[in-house]
């Protein structure tokens, strides 16, 4: 049943958005999905160069590329992305004392890039076409 013209819904539709409260937990979720990718893969790609670092780069891959076919817009990607840049930045700075997560070299740097034009990517990638929508293409 759709909730919001109170129609039933064909078999094979896509499914209504969730809720509203519904919709702002996922996007809590995501923005703490991307917390844990983000240090986890902050840690992984200096321990473990230069497999830790396709790791890294293949985990944030699936949660920027997972979380827009989740939520079926952009925002799921860009919310996602956004607690991502935010844990690795975060652990960019150091303290005081001259300590930081990211060594250097060239490691970190394709780390972070990386993970943007991923995150770039997954935002601008065509979403395919609703069962009953119109069609991507232009030549009819």
């Amino acid at each position: 049943m759709n909730e919001r013209t109170k129609e039933p819904r064909e078999p094979g539709a896509w499914p209504t958005r969730p809720a509203k409260p519904a919709r702002i937990a996922v996007y809590a979720v995501l923005v703490l999905l991307g917390l844990v990718v983000g240090t986890a893969g902050s840690l992984i790609q200096g321990a473990w160069f230069p497999g830790g670092l396709l790791l890294a780069l293949l985990g944030a891959a699936g949660l920027f590329h997972g979380s827009g076919r989740l939520l079926g817009n952009q925002l799921g990607v860009l919310v996602s992305a956004a607690g991502w840049l935010v844990a690795i930045m975060l652990l960019t700075t150091g303290r005081p004392e001259g300590d930081g997560v990211f060594s250097a070299g060239i490691g970190p740097l394709v780390f972070i890039l990386g993970g943007m034009a991923i995150a770039v990517i997954c935002a601008t990638m065509a979403r395919g076409v609703q069962p009953g929508g119109p069609a991507i293409r232009l030549d009819g």
